[in-house]
């Protein structure tokens, strides 16, 4: 549960226009997909795939790391890395079972499966968008064990896009149609209150200062 004195505490010091701007965003903020990408080697795909995943309101991003050590490169990333949820995994097995028991299909983003083009896409279900290299696509595990195949329709001697274009568009495509629809695809009360606490964390400086003097006064 969430301490909301203490939320309301931090926002107290923001700004606003801080405030606002948080709301707003929030509101726009989805868990009815996810995305997850399976060792980029490049660290700078990995950053423009979670600030595209930012800028199209995907909340989550999992990094599977079972080849390559990452780190953000936070001058590509332009600082989503503090607005959007990141979980590594160092299997792919183990990013797949999380990913399943939180009831997401798993759907493998390849050129060369003719499953569903992007605008055909049902996005009814709650999906897990996978990404891989565009040398060597996704893993064989993952493509065993997806549940649907999406392909951007491409009509050009070129087979395959970068990664971090590939999310780009199918992000806006999807995120796009998902706004438009029926579907209940908002993050819950309890998940915006929760984002608020972490957001306003983020945009305080000294922060573990300020928590301890919070809480030094609350136990009096």
């Amino acid at each position: 549960m969430i301490d909301i004195d203490y939320l309301h505490f931090l926002e107290n010091i923001l700004t606003d226009n801080r405030k606002e701007k948080f709301l707003k965003v929030l509101q726009n903020r989805t868990k009815h997909f996810t995305v997850a990408i399976e060792d980029v080697f490049q660290m700078h795909n990995t950053s423009a795939v979670m600030r595209s995943c930012e800028v199209f309101g995907i909340q989550e991003l999992n990094v599977i790391e079972e080849k390559f050590g990452k780190k953000i490169d936070k001058e590509i990333a332009m600082g989503a890395q503090k607005w959007v949820d990141i979980t590594t995994f160092d299997s792919v097995s183990g990013c797949l079972s999380s990913l399943k028991k939180q009831g997401y299909q798993i759907i493998a983003t390849t050129p060369h499966e003719n499953d569903c083009l992007l605008e055909d896409f049902d996005i009814l279900k709650p999906s897990a968008l996978f990404f891989g290299t565009e040398r060597d696509g996704l893993s064989e595990e993952i493509m065993r064990q997806a549940d649907g195949y999406l392909k951007i329709p491409m009509v050009g001697f070129t087979e395959s896009l970068n990664i971090s274009v590939s999310a780009a568009i199918i992000l806006q495509n999807l995120s796009n149609r998902l706004r438009q629809s029926d579907i209940s695809w908002h993050l819950t009360e309890e998940e915006i209150l929760e984002k608020r606490l972490a957001w306003a964390k983020n945009s305080i400086k000294d922060i573990k200062r300020i928590e301890e003097r919070y809480y030094l006064e609350a136990a009096k």
